[in-house]
């Protein structure tokens, strides 16, 4: 995305506290008959990559954690998943594609953003941020652009690998990606979803072998960055959990956060055309 086009996708930045001013009515549809306002389902439009993807058949059993989300969602709350394989901040943004989600964006959705694996890869110019730099600014974006629109941004820390030393404790891997996710929160006054220290201590909980089951481990691959079912729904659950302890959703906008959910609700749709 050039400066003119991120300018673009942020201009209206200045509405934010207008339309938070406005009345919860408007903000949630036009009054229908007789005065009294039409309920409007919430979107929560996730932003991220690989690890937290729609994958299809073709790639099954690997499970982004967005497609295990809407099963601690209620239904009132729809899940738009525009997290795309192999994407940084600042890919994400060149490639325009927070444009739609901007377009789409209504006043009360969500827009949850979790990037840090791919803005790591220095030999890849496409795709690198430098954590205190450009990654904050391109975060920044992400804010701004809900903000302007009146609705709720959420930054997210990356989910960790599964990485272990000699004596079995789990290891981090995402540099600064993550302490400066939650700085940028902070000076933002942004909710942050800390899943890079969760998901962190629930591999230590589980150990080196176990975490075997949630990760895509399979005949012919040793994936320990992608998911499979179990996995992906572990690491939406934290997710789900931590949307509400940020008070982002209301408690009768989660469910099942304490249940075993089955591995066989994960499916995989074949791939559209367009996928990519």
């Amino acid at each position: 995305m050039t400066v003119g086009r991120r300018e673009a996708v942020v201009a209206g930045a200045g509405l934010v506290l207008a339309l938070a001013a406005r009345p919860a009515a408007a903000r949630t549809g036009e009054p229908a008959a007789g005065g009294h306002p039409s309920p409007r389902r919430r979107t929560l439009f996730l932003a991220g990559d690989s690890t937290a993807a729609q994958k299809y058949a073709d790639a099954a059993p690997e499970t982004g954690w967005g497609m295990a989300l809407p099963f601690f969602l209620h239904h009132g709350l729809t899940v738009a998943n525009h997290a795309v394989n192999g994407r940084s901040t600042k890919s994400f943004l060149d490639e325009g594609r927070l444009e739609p989600i901007a377009a789409a964006l209504r006043p009360g959705d969500v827009l949850l953003v979790q990037f840090g694996h791919n803005d790591q890869k220095t030999t890849d110019p496409l795709r690198h941020t430098d954590p205190w730099g450009s990654y904050r600014d391109n975060l920044r974006v992400f804010v701004e652009t809900a903000r302007s629109r009146g609705a709720v941004p959420v930054l997210a820390t990356s989910v960790e690998r599964r990485r272990f030393d000699a004596a079995g404790t789990a290891q981090r891997s995402l540099g600064d990606y993550p302490a400066a996710a939650r700085e940028t929160a902070s000076a933002l006054a942004t909710p942050l979803l800390d899943v890079e220290a969760l998901s962190l201590a629930l591999w230590q909980r589980l150990g080196p072998e176990a975490t075997k089951t949630y990760f895509n481990w399979t005949a012919t691959e040793q994936d320990n960055t992608h998911f499979n079912p179990p996995g992906a729904i572990e690491v939406a659950r934290l997710v789900a959990r931590e949307l509400l302890r940020t008070r982002v959703l209301a408690p009768r906008e989660t469910r099942r956060l304490d249940d075993e959910l089955p591995a066989r609700w994960i499916t995989w749709p074949p791939a559209p055309p367009s996928a990519s």
